[in-house]
């Protein structure tokens, strides 16, 4: 069984984080999302709009998600890999310019998606925002 860990904060789930979480599920057999705590998104300096309970509940419902577990901060990475038993690591390609996350190729396999066209949480808030 081929395992996929994604992280996110997955605030006002909308159709790029579906198309994420597809793609996602399509590299293995089970996808596990580490979902950024309220905690963690303040740290980051992050407000979202539905706490975390309501996100994960968001997130367990979509059917491509098999997993959800907390991210609590930025050095839990490698031991979730080692705990979930994790094949392959998805970030979004904002990320793949940068070595930030490359360390992970020690531990598993670490690819990087392509962010959905056209939508976002910042461009669903800024135009809510505006009316």
């Amino acid at each position: 069984m081929r395992r996929v860990l994604t992280y996110g904060t997955f605030d006002l789930l909308h159709y790029g984080h579906i198309n994420l979480l597809k793609r996602a599920k399509a590299l293995g057999d089970y996808l596990i999302v580490a979902l950024s705590t309220d905690e963690f998104n303040a740290l980051k300096g992050k407000k979202a709009y539905h706490n975390y309970a309501t996100r994960k509940m968001m997130l367990e419902a979509v059917r491509y998600v098999d997993l959800v577990i907390p991210e609590n901060n930025w050095e839990q990475k490698i031991d979730d890999i080692k705990k979930y038993d994790v094949d392959i690591v998805v970030m979004g390609s904002d990320w793949a310019d940068s070595d930030r996350f490359r360390y992970l190729e020690q531990y598993c396999s670490l690819v990087f998606l392509e962010r959905t066209k056209g939508i976002s949480t910042t461009q669903i808030k800024d135009t809510l925002g505006n009316r």
